[in-house]
This record gives C-alpha cells, sequence and structure tokens, in this order.
C-alpha cells in the first residue's frame, strides 16, 4: 500500500498521484523522487563511482552478498517482495535478483548518484529517491533490508519504525552494521558513520520498533584479528587514504573470501559468532497488525 507523505493518506491506485491532496513525487534519474535534498553528514556522493568500481571483485562485499541470500532464504523463504533501504549502487539486489529470480525487488536511495550505478545495474527494478526516515509505504513488503546503512543515520530508532510500517505483518528484517566501538578508526570518521553497534544496542533499538528477534550474529569474525591491527595508529593520520583498505592482491582476496565462505558455513550450521566486524540481524514484525 502507498502511503502519500504530504497527508498520510494510504492507497493502492496504480500511480502515486495521492487520491486525497492530489500530491505526485516527480521523477528523476528515472527513480520517483520523494525527497529533494540530502543530508551532508550521512554519505559523500563521490563515493558510489569508487564503490561500483570494486564491489564485483572485492572479497567482503562479495561475502556479505552471499550471507545476505542465505539469510534471506533461510528466514524468510516465502518472500515474494524484498525492499532495500540505502541501495547504493544495486550490487546487493542484483546478487539477490540472480540468486531469486521470483523475488519482486524495490530500492531505495537518498542520494541520486548511487541511483544512477543502480539503474544501470538493476533495469526494470522500481527504484526510489526518498529519505529512510520517511518511507511512502505500510503493509507493502515480505522482507527490507538495510546493509550498513542504519549507522550512517543519527535517527535509527525512526528508520526501524518507518521500516516496521512498511512491512506486511508477518514481515522479515534483515541489518547489517558495522559492530564494536574499539573498531572506531579514520575508516569510520571518512565513511561518514555515526556509530558502530553493540549486540546489546542494536538488538534493543529493534525490539524497541516492536520487532521480534529471530537471530543475531556477528560476521568478518575470523578476520577480526587483522582488522585491530590494520586499524592500529590509523586515528589521526593526516596521510590517511580511505581506500587503500580495498586494494589488496588478487591472491590474498581470494584467500579472505574462502575464509569468510568457512565461517558463512558455520553460521548456516547454526553457531553464531559472539564478536566480528560486523553484526547481522534478523527479526520479524508480528503477524497481528499494530
Amino acid at each position: 500500500m502507498k502511503r502519500c507523505l504530504a497527508c498520510a493518506c494510504c492507497f493502492e491506485n496504480d500511480t502515486w498521484e495521492c487520491p486525497q491532496c492530489r500530491y505526485r513525487p516527480i521523477s528523476q534519474n528515472e527513480a520517483l523522487c520523494f525527497t529533494e535534498t540530502p543530508p551532508d553528514n550521512g554519505f559523500k556522493p563521490e563515493y558510489f563511482a569508487k564503490l561500483a568500481s570494486i564491489e564485483e571483485s572485492n572479497f567482503w562485499f562479495r561475502a556479505r552478498n552471499q550471507l545476505i541470500q542465505w539469510a534471506l532464504g533461510a528466514y524468510f523463504p516465502d518472500a515474494e517482495s524484498f525492499l532495500e533501504v540505502g541501495c547504493g549502487t544495486g550490487f546487493v539486489l542484483k546478487g539477490l535478483r540472480e540468486a531469486v529470480p521470483r523475488l519482486r525487488l524495490a530500492g531505495s536511495e537518498i542520494f541520486g548518484d548511487g541511483l544512477a550505478f543502480a539503474r544501470a545495474r538493476l533495469p526494470g527494478v522500481d527504484l526510489y529517491q526518498m529519505d529512510a526516515r520517511q518511507l511512502p509505504f505500510e503493509h507493502e513488503f515480505d522482507v527490507i533490508g538495510a546493509f550498513d546503512v542504519l549507522e550512517h543515520i543519527p535517527e535509527d530508532e525512526v528508520v526501524l519504525r518507518q521500516i516496521f510500517r512498511a512491512l506486511r505483518p508477518g514481515g522479515g528484517l534483515l541489518i547489517t552494521v558495522p559492530q564494536h566501538r574499539f573498531l572506531w578508526s579514520a575508516i569510520d570518521e571518512h565513511s561518514m558513520h555515526q556509530r558502530r553497534y553493540s549486540r546489546r544496542e542494536l538488538r534493543t533499538k529493534v525490539e524497541r520498533a516492536c520487532f521480534n528477534m529471530q537471530r543475531m550474529t556477528s560476521f568478518v569474525s575470523l578476520l577480526l584479528p587483522g582488522m585491530i591491527f590494520s586499524r592500529i595508529g590509523r586515528n589521526g593520520r593526516s596521510d590517511f587514504q580511505p581506500w587503500k583498505q580495498f586494494e589488496i592482491n588478487r591472491s590474498l582476496n581470494a584467500v579472505f573470501e574462502r575464509i569468510l565462505g568457512a565461517e558463512r558455513a558455520m553460521i548456516k550450521s547454526g553457531f553464531s559468532f559472539p564478536a566480528g566486524g560486523s553484526l547481522l540481524l534478523v527479526a520479524k514484525r508480528p503477524e497481528a497488525a499494530q
């Protein structure tokens, strides 16, 4: 169901024109636009070109995609529709379309620069330029995902409540976020993160938004010692180069991907890692409408 951001009317028209106030979003970047001014503290739009150039080959992006695809299939095998909030360049959605062709996919992103790359990757997929704090949907999707998005947004609990409303009763939530405050470094500052999460903080915020927890595990856990070492001495360095962390030779990249593949096999078997570079959370909206 569509929800008008101007008057809060909910409707099921074929078009996006509100039957009550006649508000209608404009089309921009081959996407419907529900916001005009992206924030200046959440992400740097110029990063999208760099991301698009490294995602297909970098072990971290590839391993995270495989983990997301497994979680969706394992916990919500009957899902027919999926919205990614903060879809960036469309790399995750592209992977889901290849893995689960039957899914009706949609993606939202506040930055038009990201949507330009997403559109090239995702012909035929509904894309929206919108603020995650104001989603124009109600009881619309079977599953909604936000992957390394919440840490950029000061009002992360507002986003969780918006996702709750946009999900159908019984719908699913998939989240990934960076973990552990002690890993905070210049990388986080350059990425414009607001926070790195603890397990308790993420769980508390998700449950306050009325979701029921299904699973939480750390990942990038077997590489955690290397992450800690790589961050030593980086804070405060004037010569910090943010993209250096992704410049890995092909052989080492392949080794890291195999290590994360073994880690994923452990997660699939039911083991939940207590610590790691990131957190995966799976939750569900209760069946009873709220």
